[in-house]
């Protein structure tokens, strides 16, 4: 049970990922604009209520501190693909290479949360029940849904190759299960890192919202578009995150 609930998110990450599958034309250029605002809205509110907030309530424990950790992994996190393009000038990415790495690092810490949840579980003192562990990877795995076709469709978009879109979704979602490994693995000595990680990963996501998606999806014309289905996006994912 515990290895079919660390795959569970994993599943959602897959279907969401599949709806590339179900294109049958060229996407035009306002529904492109639609898509890259969809995707700034659901990477925005993932990174408040699936990220930072966790984050800060992970921290209770440092009372008026408690915003230290989320604080310092944001800004890590915002400064992480900056860093990369002056370090390694070789490695330069285009939006949709930046919009996966970022989805990706932000999938590493939702892994070691359900990691977490499990290595509770399994724990005799832990103090928690196979159902609470289900219910958080069901929760993270409906929240992934519309991750992965955040992923797949704007790489179908450029690349034109649903396979290879598939793919970059399936290779975005696959850390999960790695790190919820490792996790249980070494919960003693992960756990305390987890509010720093969980911020970092939010801090690399609103970069790329800001540094990529939102200039993008505002070209040209059609932006009214964009900003609605910004605002769509933002909604659909603060909904998942606070329900489930």
């Amino acid at each position: 049970m515990t290895i079919f609930g660390i795959l569970i998110p994993f599943l959602g990450t897959c279907l969401g990922g599949a709806c590339v599958l179900m294109i049958k034309r060229k996407i035009k250029p306002s529904a492109e604009k639609a898509l890259l605002g969809f995707s700034a809205g659901v990477m925005t509110a993932a990174s408040v209520w699936s990220l930072i907030i966790p984050a800060v309530e992970q921290s209770a424990h440092l009372g008026k501190l408690a915003f230290l950790p989320a604080l310092i992994g944001f800004f890590l996190g915002i400064g992480l693909l900056p860093a990369v393009d002056k370090l390694l000038p070789r490695v330069k990415m285009d939006k949709t290479q930046m919009l996966v790495f970022a989805v990706t690092v932000h999938n590493i810490p939702e892994g070691m949360a359900v990691g977490a949840v499990f290595a509770g579980y399994l724990s005799p003192n832990g103090g928690v029940t196979l159902a609470d562990a289900l219910a958080l990877s069901i929760g993270i795995a409906i929240q992934n849904f519309p991750e992965g076709a955040v992923i797949s469709i704007p790489v179908y978009a450029e690349s034109k190759k649903k396979g290879k879109s598939f793919f970059a979704s399936v290779l975005s979602g696959v850390v999960e299960p790695i790190a919820a490994v490792i996790t249980i693995a070494l919960f003693g000595i992960l756990s305390p890192a987890l509010p720093y990680l969980l911020a970092f990963a939010a801090g690399a996501m609103i970069y790329v919202v800001v540094e990529e998606l939102i200039p993008e999806a505002s070209l040209g014309t059609h932006n009214n578009y964009s900003t609605f289905a910004f605002a769509f996006g933002f909604a659909v994912m603060m909904v998942l995150d606070i329900v489930f």
